[in-house]
């Protein structure tokens, strides 16, 4: 494995190489939760993006192979301009630093949302997801407990005992099976505010669909709305996702029989596994990987498990197992150990 300087250098003369300029530099573009990075430079009047995806641990191809169906399919994807596949270097198209997520306000979000669901429209109705692998229960369930593992136990230093193991996997249950009712779609995974851009022409921008799968149709939907880096008040939710129940009807994505309380269910229990996903990953990016920085939207998150377990009678006792360890606690402090 290169050493992080190796890989430095290895990158830039890449770049270099690639534009035919020995006097380009490069400067982080944007951070990510992976081992993913990307890089900006200036080149010819123009800005690039250097996408650096080290094979063995975040391979490339996925990327290049999704984003070609997705420009395909209508959607704004980075261009790509050039690519070494053995070393895991991309050069693509700088879509801006104009993000969703500073954007939006109580003034602008609805046409950015409308923006977005129309870009979600597109994906769900004219992606083929049959090829992509299943968000099946086996990954749902290894997601779901991510949360036991690095909230309750590592964080809070609460190993469940045999009867709380019982009221996670009733739960667990509940959200797995609401999941799996749904009509199958290629799921993007991570369509929220920090991987929707908005750009000249043609917005919004999409980044970071490499981990696509054919899942639930509600759960883009759902990371959109339940977005875990801002929130809204429940009942403009609840508008934005009745009126896309309506426009699925319209495209027959879903059949008329889905009224407003099966698609909220649907939509509400589907954000629940990410949420509690979440949880767990928030942690584990700063235990185990160092990455502080997503810390301080951990309150949120958890503020969107609670809220939406509450809503639900059947998932009260695993909502109350939750609020017993975490009341009181600072969950946006965290040990060094």
């Amino acid at each position: 494995m290169q050493s992080i300087n190796d890989r430095t250098s290895t990158r830039l003369a890449w770049t270099r190489a690639s534009l035919r300029n020995s006097s380009l530099t490069l400067e982080p573009a944007s951070s990510d939760a992976s081992f993913r990075s990307y890089w900006r430079t200036h080149h010819d009047g123009r800005s690039w993006i250097v996408m650096d995806s080290p094979p063995a641990q975040e391979d490339p191809r996925p990327w290049l192979s999704i984003g070609e169906q997705l420009a395909a399919a209508g959607l704004h994807v980075p261009a790509v301009y050039d690519k070494d596949l053995q070393q895991g270097f991309l050069l693509i198209e700088d879509l801006g630093s104009r993000l969703y997520l500073p954007a939006l306000n109580d003034a602008t979000a609805d046409a950015l949302y409308g923006d977005a669901m129309s870009a979600l429209l597109r994906m769900q109705s004219r992606m083929d997801h049959h090829g992509l692998p299943p968000f099946d229960r086996d990954l749902m369930i290894r997601g779901l407990e991510l949360m036991p593992e690095w909230f309750l136990d590592r964080h809070l230093g609460h190993k469940p005992d045999g009867g709380e193991r019982k009221v996670l996997e009733a739960a667990f249950d509940v959200i797995i099976r609401n999941a799996q009712e749904q009509p199958r779609c290629f799921v993007h995974r991570d369509y929220h505010s920090r991987n929707l851009l908005i750009v000249d022409h043609h917005s919004p921008g999409i980044i970071d669909f490499q981990g696509a799968l054919a899942g639930p149709i509600t759960y883009d939907l759902a990371s959109l709305l339940r977005d875990g880096y801002i929130a809204w008040p429940r009942e403009r939710v609840e508008t934005w996702v009745d009126g896309y129940r309506h426009t699925l009807i319209d495209t027959r994505l879903i059949g008329a029989e889905i009224d407003q309380k099966q698609f909220l269910r649907w939509f509400d229990l589907t954000g629940l596994h990410r949420h509690v996903r979440v949880l767990g990953q928030f942690y584990r990016l700063w235990y185990r990987d160092g990455k502080r920085g997503y810390l301080a939207d951990v309150p949120r998150v958890y503020h969107y498990v609670v809220s939406v377990a509450r809503s639900y009678p059947e998932l009260a006792d695993f909502v109350a197992l939750i609020e017993r360890h975490a009341t009181g606690r600072d969950l946006a402090k965290v040990s060094n150990a």
